[in-house]
């Protein structure tokens, strides 16, 4: 069996277009986790953005610290879902959006000197122990995709170490950690690398803060991560600098590997190629696929032409360039036939949208040891209006 497919003996046990997670593969992800803190005595948390599935959440509550959000919104859920510690960042923040945030937030990281220093008097007068942060930008690209790289020419994430050197000596008080975040779906190379950079630029910092976060993008729970090196970076580091606790946010290594989206052949059209329709969307439904963009994989499915019949996997919705891409099979497609997307748990649920009043993929839970598939949530009409006015 392909590895991240929830051992669901028939995918026409569920309405499509559907996600289904494997609390099983859950686990597996969260005791790799568990092992990264137990020999590093860092913290983890869950990045909201990446993974939100709340159902899940008394479960991944076990393990991890608590959440990383990006918004108001996301902090509430962490907050009142998971627990733990929240911590949220945003690129910038209107007041509306501390006042917001002010009751929910342990850590509240800044994109700029100037948002800290408008904001910092009003989580001075909140009366909570709020931990304040800035996020720096290490100046070390390391990933392929220039659209996830917060390091890129002209990046709005993230302040520059010279920034920070030729502000005045006053201008971090009430500052107690400093956040990067520049990896996306890396190994802990990539890792090394920007902490090398991180340490170069921002050392003469370190001394006077409680706390740094390594970010997210860490694929640690993928099979060929190398775990050994991760633990030592954060090892080393922590015996360098013992009075600083690390925090790391993954989103994607809580859930990679652990969910599905089925979907149903809803038409063949031949046009200069077999095309199936689907009833998904990558535009509404794996936004990804496009914006990465990426070729997600299918059970049973192989490169176009190394099995007899290939086709064009199709959404359903307007866009001219709704295409997942082109795969091949063994035997012809049908209308009706159930096609199975792997590893569809993460930035997939999170990301997708009512374009067009496309149907949101129904979500359900599988526990494999008992067999029991559990329908989470089905979505109608209402879903689609209230997003309107």
């Amino acid at each position: 069996m392909d590895r991240g497919y929830p051992l669901i003996c028939d995918p026409g046990r569920v309405p499509t277009p559907c996600f289904v997670v494997d609390e099983a593969a859950i686990k597996r992800n969260l005791a790799i986790l568990e092992q990264v803190m137990a020999r590093t005595g860092c913290r983890i948390l869950l990045a909201l953005k990446g993974f939100a599935m709340f159902r899940l959440f008394p479960l991944i509550s076990q393990t991890l610290h608590g959440t990383c959000a990006s918004s108001p919104h996301e902090a509430r859920l962490g907050r009142e879902e998971f627990g733990g510690e929240v911590h949220a960042f945003a690129a910038g923040y209107s007041e509306q959006d501390i006042q917001d945030l002010l009751p929910l937030v342990d850590h509240l990281v800044f994109n700029s000197l100037a948002q800290w220093h408008r904001f910092g008097p009003l989580v001075a007068a909140s009366g909570r122990q709020i931990r304040c942060g800035l996020r720096v930008n290490p100046e070390c690209s390391t990933g392929a995709v220039p659209l996830y790289d917060p390091c890129a020419p002209g990046s709005r994430l993230g302040i520059r170490a010279g920034t920070l050197l030729a502000a005045p000596a006053t201008a971090m008080e009430g500052i107690s950690g400093l956040h990067f975040h520049t990896l996306c779906e890396q190994n802990s190379d990539d890792l090394e690398k920007t902490m090398a950079a991180f340490e170069e630029k921002f050392s003469p910092f370190l001394g006077d803060l409680s706390w740094v976060n390594f970010g997210g993008g860490h694929h640690i729970t993928r099979p060929d991560y190398d775990l050994e090196l991760l633990c030592r970076l954060i090892t080393d580091f922590r015996k360098k600098y013992p009075h600083l606790t690390v925090y790391l946010e993954p989103g994607e290594a809580i859930a990679l590997n652990t969910g599905i989206l089925v979907a149903t052949v809803l038409d063949i059209v031949a046009n200069d190629m077999e095309i199936a329709i689907l009833d998904t969307s990558a535009a509404a439904h794996m936004p990804d696929v496009l914006e990465m963009p990426y070729r997600p994989r299918v059970v049973g499915a192989g490169e176009p032409g190394e099995h007899p019949h290939s086709f064009r996997l199709a959404g359903k919705s307007c866009l001219a360039g709704d295409v997942i891409g082109e795969y091949s099979f063994e035997k012809p497609l049908s209308v009706g036939d159930r096609l199975v997307f792997l590893d569809m748990a993460h930035y997939t649920m999170v990301k997708t949208t009512t374009f067009n009043g496309l149907q949101l993929p129904n979500i359900a839970l599988y526990r494999p040891e008992s067999d029991e598939l559990i329908m989470v949530r089905q979505f109608g009409y209402e879903d689609f209006r209230n997003r309107l006015s």
